[in-house]
């Protein structure tokens, strides 16, 4: 299955899959009432049937330090303000790349004869500004996104007017996001009521139920490679833009075409509507100065600059939540036993980029369980109060190092859909196969 890179770490630092010795360094002692024999994955439906904890959020949040609950608008602040700085930086230093490659052909300093070698230097330059930019977008995303929360200042029309001005300028219609996303929160994993990635039953594909002659899986779920790899470039690309509009990924109870640019949506109560319209205006006086800029520097221009960033916070955004919220490990809750504590535990911590992701996306990958845990807790304390929760959640921590594109290929592959049937419920993948299986 590919799965040697991700754990289920323990606070002891032993994992529920192979290489346990990779989470020893990383979390804080665990109470010794907690198992400590490391499990490899593909023996967790074997070995280690899944049970629910019955903690209640008073109980969690108690493990947790006050102090890292208190938020500051002064730091906050300076996080933003460092985020648009390398913004400025990294558009005053692509607006040379013409002159330095002019430079570079004058000077004939590559081994190059004169027409790649600068052509060579250009495209790579761009390549740079591109992966750094769309960085430093999905980093000012992520604060827009803690506003929406009100982790960003204890005064709410503070993360509001930030949230809105920051969430506007990428096309995200703020307060209608913040509404949506808060039901996400309100109700992570639970198969009846959550907002996204919900996963599809066997009924849904209409694949027969387990028998001595099949079904065979890959007459319902098999797919060429070439087109898995097209389909996930489609999701990565279109599918923030695609939910927004139409609901794309989003709870499948809801009428066809619901769309958080409609201020009568199913998404919104009446009280709200006022705030879905003050949304779309700023959307579209966002698009109105997009073309605006188009017609004064032309597209390819525009599209250089801001357009490749914004596709690249999409992919991003995509990417992070995906696997935020999909893996084989993971479980989904139906009413009869889903909780807000299980539900936010049921969400996978990962080393998203490394230094990149911690640095410029502000840890959203590597701390998003306490994330969802406490939504409200300023987000550069989500490092102090992950050591915490490691070691009281224990082997209900989940945590992954694997690399973020092989997660998503092994996961978009692995996470086909879950039963109909049960109150605790596993992806399966195409071969009708779990990993995990409730005890």
């Amino acid at each position: 299955m590919g799965v040697d890179s991700r754990h289920i770490c323990t606070a002891s630092g032993v994992a529920d899959a192979a290489a346990p010795s990779d989470c020893s360094s990383k979390v804080a002692a665990r109470p010794a009432s907690h198992p400590t024999a490391p499990v490899a994955e593909d023996e967790v439906a074997e070995t280690a049937g899944f049970k629910p904890f019955d903690w209640t959020m008073d109980d969690v949040r108690k493990a947790v330090p006050a102090h890292l609950f208190v938020r500051s608008t002064a730091r906050a602040m300076s996080y933003l303000a460092r985020d648009v700085a390398m913004a400025v930086a990294l558009w005053i230093s692509a607006l040379r790349i013409d002159s330095i490659c002019a430079y570079a052909r004058e000077t004939r300093v590559f081994p190059f004869d004169n027409a790649w070698g600068p052509l060579i230097l250009k495209c790579s330059l761009w390549l740079v500004y591109w992966w750094f930019q769309g960085l430093v977008f999905m980093g000012l995303w992520v604060i827009g996104h803690e506003c929406g929360h009100g982790g960003f200042s204890d005064h709410q029309w503070i993360s509001d007017v930030v949230g809105y001005a920051i969430h506007t300028s990428m096309f995200t219609p703020y307060f209608s996001w913040k509404i949506s996303h808060h039901r996400h929160h309100m109700n992570h994993a639970s198969m009846e009521n959550d907002e996204v990635y919900v996963p599809h039953t066997r009924s849904e594909y209409k694949i027969p139920e387990p028998s001595d002659d099949g079904p065979n899986y890959d007459e319902y779920l098999g797919d060429a490679p070439v087109y898995t790899l097209f389909k996930m470039v489609l999701m990565q690309l279109f599918a923030y833009p695609a939910y927004l509009i139409y609901n794309t990924s989003g709870q499948r109870e809801y009428p066809e075409w619901t769309s958080h640019f409609n201020p009568n949506s199913v998404l919104f109560k009446e009280t709200q509507r006022t705030a879905v319209v003050v949304s779309d205006i700023g959307v579209a006086a966002a698009l109105w100065a997009f073309w605006m800029a188009c017609q004064k520097w032309g597209t390819l221009t525009v599209a250089m600059y801001y357009g490749v960033p914004w596709f690249c916070v999409n992919h991003w955004l995509v990417l992070l939540t995906y696997l935020h919220h999909t893996d084989p490990v993971l479980p989904h809750y139906r009413a009869n036993v889903w909780t807000f504590a299980r539900g936010a535990a049921a969400t996978m911590d990962r080393d998203f980029l490394g230094w990149h992701g911690r640095f410029f996306l502000h840890g959203i990958s590597h701390y998003h369980v306490a994330h969802h845990f406490f939504p409200k807790m300023p987000f550069y304390n989500g490092a102090a109060a992950t050591e915490h929760l490691k070691a009281f959640l224990g082997e209900h921590y989940f945590y992954s190092d694997k690399p973020v594109f092989r997660a998503l290929w092994d996961n978009y592959n692995e996470c086909q859909f879950v039963e109909d049937t049960g109150d605790i419920v596993f992806y399966r993948n195409r071969e009708g196969k779990s990993v995990r299986e409730p005890a």
